[in-house]
């Protein structure tokens, strides 16, 4: 490999599901750019899973190697502390130029000296933005409507502007204003954690439009909900979206790959800046999502903490490496996982992980020296019942029915097994869910890829789910703790 460090360019979306790519077979996404990188220039990993199904839990262990339960990253407000190791850190005390702009949901606090440790930029606004559709909650009706929890605000009003100019479009607008005025004396990092196509579901034209219905694969239904978590049940109750009819739920489904395409745009724009500046070669690019979004599927919107289907775990993952490393172009099927991501950067920039970890290179898949790379991969989520820590009781907003996350935050905070600790052992052919305080799942992926009948109880696989919690007691044996490189004196 070259000497010279190559640049790095981490483009991370929020909430976006494998599904909703184009060349992993959605034929009504509109996703072009990331199409086309992939045909030439990266490879596109089919079989990718995030390790927590929401935000905070699966950014810290991304940014780490370390999968949830290492130091009890399992909620949205237990983040990655200074005596905890972030890719983002250890580059720029390796000599890289840190530009981080977007969203946290890493590190705990806004305090400016807090970021200083881990970028040279934390990227603040240069203009007015619109409002946040978090904050905007014009779109919702009245608490009697059966939009009230679904997250549908539909088409946006950019009124005179080009774009609805929202924190997204500032964030990339500013990251390309830095590639044009890079002056090459260090290797640089632009990590780009994106808000979309996180719901509320809403974009504005020409994405609105973008969409052609008639291609969209069959919405996911169950009807028979016995074998199923009680926390998929209780937000399909409290969401009331039950009276919703197909149209509804295409026009919503359209919406958020819509807003799948807006991103996709917004990556084209930083890949032609790059390539403006002629860095194109010397530059690594990570496309990535935290995690996927039901959008309908199983008749429920946005994610959960404690539930592991693929519509949430499988998320997309595309890597283009410097020009130096040659590559077998295109769609690659091994199973990977998101924690991967620190040991492939390590690789590819010669510089040493600070700590044990438990992500393995991506560099041979994308070579073809080799054909697989893990046997299983891993996801977890939930809670003790004594973790009262782990309720997430600081949303203060969404503890009474008027918030907006409601449905799913009201679950976990009972003391029945809705929120309990689940683990998801997943293979290409079979998923296996262990679940504390309630029934385990098992789907046979091949016969029921859609994950709709739990086969927990058919003695067919009894042998398959024997070989599979062995599998997940090997998985925590390994990977339960770690000891830190530096010994103490004594």
């Amino acid at each position: 490999m070259s000497k010279k460090k190559p640049n790095i360019i981490i483009f991370n979306p929020d909430e976006f599901r494998a599904g909703a790519l184009c060349h992993l077979g959605n034929d009504a996404s509109q996703t072009p750019n990331f199409d086309d990188i992939c045909v030439n220039d990266g490879v596109s990993f089919r079989n990718a899973f995030c390790q927590n199904p929401v935000c905070t839990p699966s950014r810290c262990s991304f940014m780490s190697g370390w999968y949830p339960h290492v130091r009890g990253h399992r909620t949205m407000h237990n983040m990655i502390h200074k005596d905890e190791p972030v890719l983002l850190k250890t580059l720029k005390d390796n000599g890289y130029f840190v530009w981080w702009g977007g969203k946290n949901d890493l590190i705990p606090g806004q305090d400016p000296e807090i970021f200083s440790e881990y970028c040279d930029v934390k990227y603040k606004k240069t203009k007015e933005l619109r409002k946040n559709l978090h904050d905007d909650l014009t779109w919702r009706g009245n608490e009697e409507s059966d939009n009230y929890y679904s997250f549908y605000a539909g088409k946006l009003d950019k009124k005179q502007e080009d774009v609805y100019y929202d924190s997204d479009w500032d964030y990339v607008y500013g990251a390309i204003e830095f590639i044009k005025n890079y002056d090459g004396k260090k290797p640089f990092c632009i990590y780009l954690p994106l808000s979309y196509p996180h719901p509320p579901y809403g974009v504005e034209e020409p994405w609105y439009s973008s969409i052609d219905k008639k291609k969209l694969d069959e919405r996911i239904k169950i009807d028979n909900w016995d074998l199923k978590p009680s926390i998929l049940k209780g937000i399909k109750e409290r969401q009331k979206l039950n009276g919703w009819t197909e149209e509804r739920w295409d026009e919503l489904r359209a919406v958020y790959l819509g807003m799948c395409s807006r991103i996709d745009y917004q990556f084209g724009l930083i890949v032609d800046a790059i390539k403006e500046k002629k860095l194109y070669d010397d530059t690594a690019v990570f496309v990535f999502s935290d995690h996927g979004d039901y959008s309908g599927d199983y008749g429920i919107v946005e994610k959960n903490q404690n539930t592991f289907e693929d519509a949430l775990t499988n998320v997309p993952f595309i890597i283009k490496p410097p020009a130096n490393i040659k590559i077998k172009a295109g769609i690659n099927d091994a199973l990977v996982e998101l924690l991967d991501f620190p040991a492939t950067v390590s690789d590819i920039t010669g510089i040493d992980l600070e700590q044990n970890h438990f992500g393995k290179s991506l560099i041979p898949l994308i070579k073809g020296d080799v054909n697989e790379h893990k046997d299983a991969v891993f996801c977890e989520g939930g809670r003790l019942h004594d973790e009262v820590q782990c309720m997430e009781m600081q949303s203060v907003n969404d503890q009474s029915t008027d918030g907006l996350y409601y449905p799913r935050l009201s679950l976990q905070r009972s003391e029945g097994p809705e929120h309990g600790k689940a683990v998801m052992c997943r293979t290409k052919d079979f998923k296996y869910v262990n679940r504390l305080y309630e029934l385990d799942e098992f789907y046979d992926l091949k016969k029921d890829p859609k994950e709709i009948n739990n086969v927990i109880n058919d003695i067919a696989y009894t042998n398959v789910i024997n070989e599979m919690k062995q599998r997940m007691l090997k998985f925590f044996m390994e990977t339960s703790d770690v000891v830190p490189l530096k010994t103490d004196k004594r």
